[in-house]
Order: C-alpha cells, then sequence, then structure tokens
C-alpha cells in the first residue's frame, strides 16, 4: 500500500509498506478515504523530529472499514467511518476514572504506531465511529480537531451570551470560532496576522476580526469593541510565543483562558500579563486531546450530531486536496512559508 512514513525533521518519503493484518479481536482495518494534515504533524516535521523513525505518519482520517477482528460487533466492513486517533492504556487509574487526557501512555497514531497517511490503518473498534449518511468523508476527515476544541470547551463556562476572543485562525481557532456561536456566545473575535484566515473566521461566524499591527495593540483594539470590560472567554489556538502571553489581557474580571495551542518555544510572561490573572482573578485552563467518558467521548458524538444536522460546517477550511505521493512536497512547500494552506486532506482510494 502506499504510506507516508516520517525518518526525521524534514525527512517524509512517499513509500510503499505491508497491509496491516488484524492481529487481535478488537481491531479494525480502515480503507483511508481522506487524511489530514495536523498543525502537530507540521511542527513535529519542523522542529521536533520522529517519535518512532520510519512510522507511517498522520491521524485524523475517515474511511471504509474492510476487516475486523473476532470479537468486533460495534462496525462491520463496509461501513463508513470517522476515526479516534487516541488510544489510551486502559489500565492506569487515569483510564479507569474516564480522565484518558491524563493516561501517562496515552497513544495517538502516527506517533510510536503507524498512523493513517497510508491506504489503510488499523485501530482498536472502540475507535470508530460509524458515519450518517450525509455526512462527507471529507467533513468526517475534520471530526478529530473539531474534538480537540470541543474537550476544552466543555471544561469552561461558555453558555449563551457570553463573548468569545479567539487567537489564531487555524482549523482549530476556526473550528473554536464556529462552535462558540453553537454555544450561544453572543459576540465572537476571532484574531490573527492572515487576512485570508480572518476573511473565514467572518464566513464561518465571527462577528469582529482584528489583524494586529504596529499601529496600535491587539490589547487595545480588543478593549475598544468590547467597551474596555474584556471578553468573558478568551482562546489561545495559535500555539505561537506572542499570542500565548497576549490572550491574558483579553479577559475581563474573573473570566477565562482557554490554551487549545501548544508554542514550542518557552514563554516568558512580561509583567503586564502576569498581573492580569492576579489582578482579573482569571480562571486559566488547559486542555489536551479530544477524549472522555465513554470512550471516545461526548466530543465526537457531538461533533457528529451537529455535522450530520448540517450547523457545523468544515468543508469550508479545506484549502487543498492532494494525491498522498505530494505529501513531502506539500510539507516542505508549507513549514517553508513558500505556500498557503488551511487544512490540507490527502485523498485516497480515488
Amino acid at each position: 500500500m502506499e504510506a507516508l512514513t516520517f525518518y526525521g525533521m524534514g525527512d517524509l518519503r512517499y513509500e510503499h509498506k505491508d497491509k496491516p493484518e488484524i492481529q487481535a479481536a478488537d481491531e479494525v482495518i480502515i480503507e483511508v478515504k481522506y487524511t489530514g494534515i495536523c498543525g502537530s504533524d507540521l511542527s513535529r516535521y519542523k522542529k521536533i523530529g520522529p517519535l518512532t523513525p520510519g512510522n507511517i505518519f498522520g491521524h485524523e482520517c475517515s474511511g471504509v472499514v474492510r476487516e475486523t477482528g473476532s470479537k468486533v460487533t460495534n462496525v462491520q466492513a463496509g461501513d463508513r467511518v470517522a476515526v479516534c486517533p487516541q488510544v489510551p492504556c486502559g489500565e492506569c487509574e487515569a483510564c479507569k476514572s474516564g480522565y484518558f487526557a491524563a493516561c501517562p501512555d496515552l497513544l495517538v497514531i502516527g506517533a510510536k504506531q503507524p498512523g493513517c497517511f497510508a491506504s489503510y490503518t488499523k485501530v482498536p473498534a472502540e475507535n470508530v465511529l460509524k458515519l450518517p449518511d450525509n455526512v462527507s468523508f471529507e467533513e468526517a476527515a475534520l471530526i478529530e480537531p473539531s474534538s480537540v476544541v470541543l474537550h476544552g470547551l466543555f471544561q469552561t463556562r461558555l453558555q449563551p451570551g457570553k463573548t468569545v476572543a479567539v487567537f489564531g485562525c487555524g482549523t482549530i481557532g476556526l473550528l473554536a470560532c464556529q462552535w462558540a456561536k453553537l454555544f450561544g456566545a453572543d459576540k465572537v473575535v476571532a484574531i490573527d496576522i492572515d487576512s485570508d484566515k480572518l476573511a473565514l473566521a467572518k464566513e464561518l461566524g465571527a462577528d469582529e476580526v482584528i489583524q494586529p499591527e504596529k499601529s496600535a495593540s491587539t490589547y487595545e483594539k480588543l478593549m475598544q469593541l468590547m467597551d474596555d470590560t474584556g471578553v468573558d472567554l478568551a482562546i489561545e489556538a495559535a500555539g505561537s510565543v506572542q499570542t500565548s502571553e497576549e490572550v491574558l489581557a483579553a479577559p475581563k474580571k474573573g473570566g477565562e483562558v482557554l490554551y487549545l495551542g501548544i508554542p514550542y518555544s518557552d514563554i516568558a510572561l512580561k509583567r503586564f500579563y502576569f498581573e492580569r490573572i492576579v489582578r482579573q482573578e482569571l480562571t486559566v485552563r488547559g486542555s489536551w486531546n479530544a477524549v472522555s467518558a465513554p470512550f471516545p467521548g461526548r466530543e465526537f458524538t457531538t461533533t457528529l450530531q451537529f455535522l450530520r444536522e448540517g450547523k457545523l460546517r468544515t468543508k469550508p477550511m479545506i484549502s487543498h486536496y492532494l494525491p498522498l505521493q505530494e505529501g513531502p512536497d506539500i510539507f516542505q512547500k508549507i513549514t517553508s512559508g513558500k505556500e498557503k494552506a488551511m487544512k490540507v486532506l490527502f485523498e485516497l482510494g480515488k
């Protein structure tokens, strides 16, 4: 089968690999239809390096069940499915309590075990969700990143009438804008340096946008929009050093900060931003992965419900549809700044 394998920083190769085989009674093999590039894939490719050299990359996908283990009952061959890529150990205290994000041995396919940048991938049966007929494979390939956003929002006090600022309008930020409105937020402000991303944020539900510039700080612009009170919830979705600091100035007294992005550099807080935590009595939350009990969690089932009902829009975020063999080239172009992209999907099984 065709596959993209990762050997080291900047070393992603298009190769042919053996098709996976059923080895346990609870496993399923999925023929991949669409698989997406995650921001974490780009970061690992450019900065972090591989966790397992030569491993098949990728963790966001949808496809068709082709084989099942002897004890699998929730799906059968031919079912259209989306994949939850997180695999908790199931044995530790965190897993037994349903707090899968705290599992010390939590795996994500594409890191230490084969992922889905391939013609076929293999996961436990509990990691697949059957798709309604009106949810396309393209839409389903974005169920996992949507679930990442919901995992964070479910921990906040967001409810109808609240105000939200989203720092960073990549896939996660755009999904955060949409979900904030679906939660009933009265006003959502999207913040990004890229005008194209801000235009898409407006299309997908943001009420106001801010493009940082030298003449006025992001903080000043946001305060003007919010009558100098700040927002109820500020979401960091860019994973940049600058926004990881700036997000702390956005909430009003007693407000919340939710970190969804991961900066791969040290963060040094200026006194102004640190004092906002204290003087504004902020609640600062981190959110990791996308799963909860009962596994894989309401993050996935809620996303699937809103896709089925046509309330969540993921297709506008897809900027590229590419064959898998173009993987090494598009990774190099995006990380070197030679090509702009939102969500890149690889098409397989055509």
